[in-house]
């Protein structure tokens, strides 16, 4: 069988394909890319996260997965999931990396072989929805992605930004990337707008806000909505173990549990606003 039917064979049981994409750095692209996962996995969905950020994946450490590893079957490469249910799963050169601190030291072919090989190679049975993680900016492992899946049609790109001017230039790019290719841009997460604080929950614009949903209309695509800084968000993150709820307002007071990250999470306040992102590109995609 050829790669190029392979490639089919997986993307056949897979609903929805959606890359997030960036052309900044820094803007907590892998961070939304959880939080949709997340999201979408609460609703009930089938989720599958892959991320092609070689040099830099940091999927595994959001999801809790450091450390795990692939195991082979004789369908393909098996995903790690992060719950029990197997409803999230993920892939990632991170669980192919023989430590966290080893780096990817390669050149265009070879990143670009990788991507093919995780598109053909990785057997996540039937999906609802497939999320790309991408690195910022738009190189090879973009133009990797996107002629790979383009025969089979990706539904197209959520763009991540904050609201300074400094991203908004690098990411109005990546928007003209995606017209360039012919690849749907399905709409804009304004991130890091304004800062959650966990003692009054009063939202303060550290980076400003609103230059998300102004670059969202003056380049005529969707603005999805805005999402601050949640410190609960962060240490989740941030926590080995996954299934404790954080509380940032209170560190030391008793630890509450739960089964897995994907219910840890709904605890976090940014669940609320990507709970009504998620529902908005549903219904988007559910109506083509």
């Amino acid at each position: 069988m050829s790669n190029a039917t392979t490639v089919g064979d997986r993307l056949a049981t897979i609903k929805h394909v959606i890359l997030v994409l960036s052309g900044k750095g820094g803007v907590g692209k892998s961070s939304c890319t959880v939080q949709l996962a997340l999201s979408l996995a609460n609703q009930g969905h089938k989720v599958g996260v892959l991320d092609i950020d070689l040099c830099g994946p940091s999927i595994p450490r959001m999801f809790g997965l450091e450390g795990e590893q692939i195991h082979q079957a004789s369908a393909g490469w098996v995903p790690v999931y992060a719950d029990s249910e197997k409803q999230l799963g993920c892939m990632s050169i991170g669980f192919l990396l023989p430590s966290k601190d080893s780096s990817v030291v390669w050149r265009g072919p070879k990143k670009n072989a990788m991507i093919k090989q995780f598109l053909a190679d990785v057997y996540w049975g039937d999906l609802d929805y497939l999320l790309i993680d991408t690195p910022p900016g738009t190189s090879d492992e973009h133009l990797a992605a996107v002629e790979f899946l383009q025969e089979w049609n990706p539904d197209g790109a959520v763009i991540v930004t904050t609201p300074q001017a400094v991203a908004l230039t690098d990411v109005k790019k990546e928007i003209n990337f995606c017209t360039k290719v012919g690849l749907p841009v399905l709409g804009l997460i304004e991130n890091m707008s304004g800062f959650v604080c966990p003692h009054c929950a009063e939202c303060t614009n550290l980076f400003s806000t609103g230059g998300g949903e102004g670059l969202a209309n003056y380049m005529n695509i969707p603005f999805l909505g805005r999402a601050p800084i949640d410190p609960n968000l962060v240490l989740l993150l941030e926590q080995e173990d996954k299934t404790v709820v954080p509380n940032a307002n209170d560190p030391d007071a008793e630890k509450t549990r739960t089964k897995s990250i994907v219910e840890t999470y709904q605890h976090c306040e940014l669940s609320n606003i990507f709970a009504t992102i998620t529902k908005t590109l549903c219904e988007k995609l559910e109506s083509k």
